[in-house]
């Protein structure tokens, strides 16, 4: 048993003899999708069908367009003339559909069936009502996806960091000789300089309550975190990072972090948001790319990214689940996810494992793209640096009139002076998309010249 067992082992036994140890118990909803072959009822496909394209195109009627264009500012003083025609459907590059579910039959099925049996099912939070038999199939195929012995569903990605971190803290309260922690018994939490909002956040309110201290690592700088946790003398040390970094789209590096975990013992905690069901053979994410699912303790993700529904999850030991769902208070005071949410979430899994195709189809796009612009590209979130916020509204603007939703990522999201054009590919994008976004963006990213040496992610 590691150390880390032991702590939460003994917090557990803590709330159990307060009697503040707290379970769902799921209210039983009859469904096909509860069958011995859960996956039976999900029409698959060997290639892309007609629905697919809707997951990239959206339509924006000429008053909103012509506004957006109006708010934005035009580098060479560019005005929308009143008898130019603006609106219609743009090209998505800017949403996290990653593997264009969002439109598949199965998907919409298994939603639509849900709301018509069930309604939006019972409403209320997973202590008190909302937990059903759909959420607890869905939960169970989470945990399978990650290979952990149990999972946790949250409202969204954002309450499940916010309930791991509060949970996390409380380690360190339960356990406490004292009313509060000594700095001693508090939890040392290292967290890389670019982890989401989520994260920071939750790391904050756990520093509030004087149950956690932070320690924030130069972005995916090994070197300085090894020396972080070398010199501190916490006993209970986190490590938390996101997988795949949504803003620079670049990986961390998980077998660097495994070396570290053995050599400091410390909880391995990733964000794997946007790799799950894109990386991997079957959709695992970074850690099934990496082959460490063993060594990550505690796997948060979402499931509005390349599930293209809704909700968080926390994949943990049994527990780790008992702490959270007890201690988590983003997961305790929040309404569930409606049991059609849930339908669909489940249905979303089981087309990603079965459709291999779209993750082939994404990363194909991701290698296209690189191909076209010879720039470093390692995954389907492409960060192109402008500068200035007024430089990448310019080019946002450009981008809109010439048919692509692409939006400029400004403060407070990013640092100043390093604002950008986020753009995400999906396996819905054709070779063509790629093509059409290339030659659009051209007058505004210098790319690199077509014989330059490049680099692509080894794990692609």
């Amino acid at each position: 048993m590691s150390q880390w067992d032991y702590w939460v082992e003994a917090a557990i036994s803590k709330l159990a003899s307060k009697q503040l140890l707290r379970s769902t118990r799921p209210i039983s909803l009859p469904t096909a999708m509860l069958a011995d072959d859960p996956t039976a009822d999900f029409e698959t496909f060997d290639g892309p069908g007609p629905w697919d394209r809707s997951s990239v195109e959206v339509e924006i009627e000429e008053p909103t367009l012509r506004k957006w264009l109006s708010d934005l500012p035009s580098s060479r003083g560019e005005i929308i003339d009143k008898d130019e025609k603006v609106g219609g459907k743009l090209l998505l590059f800017s949403g996290n559909d990653y593997l264009g579910l969002s439109s598949h039959p199965a998907v919409r099925k298994a939603a639509a069936k849900a709301a018509q049996e069930h309604g939006m099912g019972p409403r209320g939070s997973a202590l008190i009502c909302g937990y059903t038999s759909y959420h607890e199939v869905l939960e169970v195929s989470l945990a399978d996806l990650k290979k952990k012995e149990d999972c946790l569903l949250c409202p969204t990605g954002f309450a499940a960091n916010m309930a791991f971190m509060t949970a996390l803290g409380n380690v360190s309260s339960l356990l406490a000789a004292g009313i509060k922690p000594s700095e001693d018994e508090r939890v040392a939490i290292f967290s890389d300089a670019l982890n989401h909002a989520s994260i920071i956040d939750g790391i904050r309110l756990a520093e509030r309550l004087q149950e956690a201290q932070a320690f924030v690592y130069r972005h995916c700088d090994m070197i300085h975190l090894d020396s972080l946790l070398s010199h501190c003398t916490m006993k209970k040390k986190v490590v938390i990072t996101d997988s795949l970094f949504s803003m620079d789209g670049d990986f961390a590096p998980l077998d660097e972090l495994v070396s570290l975990r053995k050599k400091h013992g410390f909880l391995l905690a990733i964000d794997d948001a946007h790799a799950t069901l894109v990386c991997g053979e079957n959709g695992g994410g970074v850690p099934e790319l990496y082959e460490c699912e063993k060594e990550i303790d505690i796997c948060i993700g979402t499931l509005s990214k390349a599930a293209a529904c809704q909700g968080g999850f926390i994949a943990c030991s049994n527990k780790w689940k008992q702490l959270i769902q007890s201690r988590g208070r983003s997961f305790i005071f929040s309404t569930s996810v409606p049991v059609p949410i849930a339908a669909a979430s489940h249905a979303a899994l089981v087309v990603a494992r079965k459709e291999k195709w779209r993750r082939l189809a994404v990363w194909s796009r991701v290698q296209e793209f690189a191909s076209l612009t010879q720039l470093q590209v390692t995954s389907p979130i492409i960060s192109l640096v402008i500068g200035s916020e007024e430089a990448a509204l310019s080019a946002s603007r450009h981008m809109l009139k010439s048919g692509f939703h692409v939006t400029a990522i400004r403060p407070p999201t990013v640092p100043p002076n390093s604002c950008r054009l986020r753009i995400t590919l999906s396996s819905a994008h054709s070779s063509e998309d790629i093509e059409k976004l290339v030659c659009a963006l051209s007058p505004w990213i210098p790319f690199p010249v077509a014989d330059q040496n490049y680099h692509r992610a080894s794990k692609l």
